[in-house]
């Protein structure tokens, strides 16, 4: 019964206010005060329908609320004695006003968005309260005249009814195509652009129906104080709608009601106390957001165990006996002329180059794999492909029509489909909801506002085949957030598929990924190359050669090789990108071996069974490792395996799900960040991770702690740096920056240096130079390097450790992994595949 209550929530506010009205009446109560509470339940309900739908926070929703009430009692004052014409043209201003401040105020985001809203609600406030012949000023308009509705009663219940109207007309928009569509860039507005979404114009609209709403809550207001006044624009009252939603419960449509309940009683009963009641208010919404952040909704979830959003009702579409299968609705294309063709395409970061004049055809129909080492450019020049970013120079060419400019919702329309290397959702919806979402994006019906969402019976059918064809039919009903890592890579290729582009540019889409669901994933994408273009990147090399059809390699941002698989992976310009051969004779190797290797000391860092990942993905699966004092341990593996994150929940900025982490003797398993550096562990991140406005000296001095190095110390360990002290970072290169933080890692007293990446990206005589100071590091501290370029890495190395799908797959000396190639191959480097052997 509960559940059917919450399946319709309208129900429940015309109950609740139904029995406040009689219990108001038997008792002999002002009605006025429960008709207050049902305009302001609308007034909150239109600002969550920003804040929980569409993810947008408004500080001056009052703009509207105000506005509307003065544009009301006008009407009424001055045009027409009838209310109701005069509740029309209040909602109408508001609506129109929406329209000129939504096309201005959204082309800005976040924080601006809010601050936006309250300056336009400051700015009327100032206008209404000093306009004295239009809105009498001070004063306000007053003796605004009700002869349809003269007795409370009346009113109240009119009011009442309208509301619960309105309400329903609201419950119907967020569970129709539009609404759906708004949880999504909620959820994930880049992803929702490149599913083919037009997100501003969403968000407009989404704007506009806000201030339609909470202007009929406006007029109504006018009508029940029988005036206008300039106190509900001021930014001490910008804030109501906000509170009401927090106490009541942001994520529950009904929120609202029980915020407006709550708000309005309490301060009519504390203000009757103490003049000073916010006093009392305040910490009781502090105590709210400290113990229930789902507010009074939330609280009651919580009681009686069921805690979930209900912004929406619960379920998906039954699952049909049947599922069809997936079948491509691809248009046919000319196999014998490129589907995507790039020009003389270049990006550049400040001094960083990500691509230089690539030149690239795709053909239909075929599995073209883009590879290249980390730092490449290959995420970019997908980043460039689907106008996520411009590039400064070049031209690209889908199907015979200039893209370059377009932007990336008319890209995807276009044709299109993307995965991402890192795995982009929409958290808070089901997994059916995430792919239905992408397949309602090419629906006629996705624009409608009245419609339920699912009773699209195309797209549902659509839904479940793409669902049953990555193998996650029986996980439909579940949340993205409860899915697991390799599930969540399977549903991200899922939504990029529904797309039914004839260009398919997956991202990674092995990473992570299970030996189980890497088979289903590879077979799904060679068949996919039967009727679409395929471009993948993927760093799990022997499937690639196995299953690609041609082969681009992508290094330092310019291409190095192209053709046949078989003949790419033996070029010696692929293996020296992917292994690391120089090409010149000027090695540090020998300096490297020259340094005594550490004898065995006493443990420094232990991982015991370490499990971790991201929001609920887990990608770390029971590690566990040594790093004993003095020692350089060196920690490889393909991208991917978990390297990176294992520095990451090393240094507490990853989560520990399962297992410990121990340092100098100490515990350390979820400490902040800050408490593990200062126990003396600095880390030196992948990308460097400089403060790009400040200079050189600036970024080191801010890291400086006692006892750790002097800037002369740094100066001497990277000469450079003493000519480069006052350039900003922004403006240093990509060596140089390396340099830095490095520099910067000294600058405090350490036990234990972790370095990621150090190398990449890097020229080879850049490679020398900061080679040349890891190898000098050991002599201050133990250090554990990430590196995917093992023949840099090893000869500086005591012990190794080898990396598969998060997990150690071997371990042992140093020298002995140098020394072995076959398994250096066979785990970290190029191996040529079967499919492409012959």
């Amino acid at each position: 019964m509960m559940r059917r209550l919450t399946e319709q929530p309208v129900l429940i506010f015309v109950i609740v206010l139904t029995l406040a009205t009689a219990l108001a009446v038997m008792f002999g109560m002002q009605v006025s005060r429960i008709t207050e509470i049902a305009i302001y339940t609308l007034y909150g309900a239109g600002v969550n329908l920003l804040i929980g739908y569409t993810g947008l926070v408004p500080f001056g929703a009052s703009v509207f609320f105000g506005l509307a009430s003065y544009a009301a009692a006008l009407t009424a004052l001055h045009g027409t004695g009838n209310e109701i014409v005069a509740l029309a043209i209040g909602t109408l201003f508001s609506l129109t006003l929406g329209v000129v401040l939504g096309s201005v105020i959204l082309r800005r985001r976040g924080l601006y968005f809010s601050l936006l809203t309250l300056a336009c609600s400051q700015l009327a406030f100032e206008v209404v309260f000093k306009w004295t012949s239009l809105t009498g000023g001070e004063n306000g308009l007053q003796n605004v005249a009700r002869p349809w509705l003269e007795s409370a009663l009346a009113f109240h219940l009119f009011a009442v009814a309208t509301i619960a109207i309105a309400m329903y007309k609201l419950w119907r928009i967020v569970h129709s195509p539009f609404g759906r569509t708004l949880q999504a860039i909620r959820d994930n507005e880049q992803r929702a652009s490149c599913l083919g979404y037009n997100t501003y114009r969403y968000k407009l609209v989404s704007f506009v129906l806000t201030a339609g709403f909470i202007g009929y809550a406006g007029a109504l207001l006018a009508f029940l104080l029988q005036g206008a006044y300039a106190n509900n624009l001021s930014w001490q009252h910008a804030g109501d709608p906000l509170l009401m939603n927090v106490l009541g419960g942001v994520h529950h449509f009904l929120g609202p009601l029980w915020g407006s309940i709550t708000f309005i009683i309490l301060s009519d009963q504390l203000s009757t106390v103490i003049e000073q009641w916010w006093l009392i208010f305040a910490p009781i919404i502090i105590l709210f957001a400290l113990v229930s952040p789902e507010g009074i909704h939330g609280l009651f979830q919580r009681v009686v165990g069921s805690e979930h959003w209900t912004l929406t009702r619960r379920g998906i579409p039954p699952r049909p006996q049947v599922i069809q299968p997936f079948r491509s609705h691809t248009v046919e294309t000319d196999p014998g002329k490129p589907i995507l063709s790039v020009r003389g395409l270049g990006k550049q970061f400040g001094s960083l180059v990500t691509a230089r004049d690539i030149d690239l055809d795709v053909m239909p129909r075929q599995l073209h794999s883009f590879i290249g080492p980390n730092g490449a450019g290959k995420t970019t020049f997908f980043n460039m492909l689907t106008g996520l970013l411009r590039p400064d120079k070049g031209r690209i060419i889908f199907e015979g029509r200039e893209i370059t400019r377009l932007p990336p919702n008319e890209r995807i329309r276009a044709g299109l489909g993307r995965s991402f290397q890192i795995i982009s959702l929409f958290t808070h919806l089901t997994a059916f909801e995430n792919v239905r979402v992408a397949v309602q994006a090419h629906s006629q019906g996705r624009r409608d506002l009245w419609r339920d969402a699912y009773g699209l019976h195309d797209v549902n059918e659509r839904t479940w085949s793409l669902l049953a064809a990555v193998g996650l039919e029986d996980r439909a009903a579940e949340l993205c957030t409860n899915l697991s890592h390799g599930e969540q890579r399977l549903l991200d290729i899922a939504v990029a598929l529904a797309s039914d582009g004839n260009l398919l540019l997956l991202d990674e889409p092995l990473a992570g990924l299970a030996d189980a669901d890497r088979e289903v994933v590879g077979r799904l994408i060679r068949s996919l190359a039967s009727t679409h273009a395929v471009l993948l990147i993927e760093h799990d090399i022997d499937r690639v050669l196995t299953l690609s059809d041609r082969l681009t390699v992508l290094h330092q941002g310019r291409l190095i090789a192209d053709g046949k698989p078989r003949e790419v992976a033996a070029d010696p310009e692929v293996v020296t990108a992917y292994l690391g051969h120089a090409k010149d004779d000027h090695r540090p190797e020998a300096r490297a071996r020259q340094v005594p290797h550490a004898a065995a000391g006493e443990v420094l860092l232990r991982l015991d069974k370490v499990s971790a990942g991201y929001e609920g993905s887990l990608i770390l699966n029971g590690l566990s490792l040594t790093v004993r004092k003095g020692e350089v341990v060196a920690l490889l593996g393909r991208n991917g395996v978990g390297k990176t994150t294992t520095l990451r929940a090393i240094t507490g900025t990853v989560q520990v799900q399962s297992g410990a982490i121990s340092f100098a003797g100490a515990n350390i398993t979820g400490q902040p960040s800050y408490e593990i550096s200062r126990r003396g562990m600095a880390i030196v991140p992948e990308g460097r991770r400089l403060f790009p406005n400040l200079t050189v000296a600036e970024n080191l001095e801010i890291a400086v702690r006692p006892g750790g190095a002097s800037l002369e110390e740094a100066y001497l360990l990277f000469p450079k740096l003493r000519t480069l002290q006052r350039s900003r970072a922004e403006s240093l290169s990509g060596g140089e920056r390396q340099m830095v933080a490095i520099a910067r890692a000294l600058m405090a007293p350490s036990q234990l240096i972790l370095l990621d990446e150090p190398f990449e990206g890097l020229a080879p005589a850049i490679v020398n130079e900061v080679m040349e100071a890891v190898v000098r590091l050991r002599e201050r501290a133990s250090v554990l390097i990430v590196e995917h370029k093992a023949d840099l890495v090893l000869p500086m190395a005591d012990r190794a450790y080898a990396l598969v799908n998060g997990a150690v797959a071997w371990e042992g000396s140093a020298a002995d992994l140098a020394a072995n190639t076959a398994l250096q191959q066979r785990l970290l480097g190029v191996t040529h595949g079967e499919r492409n052997a012959a």
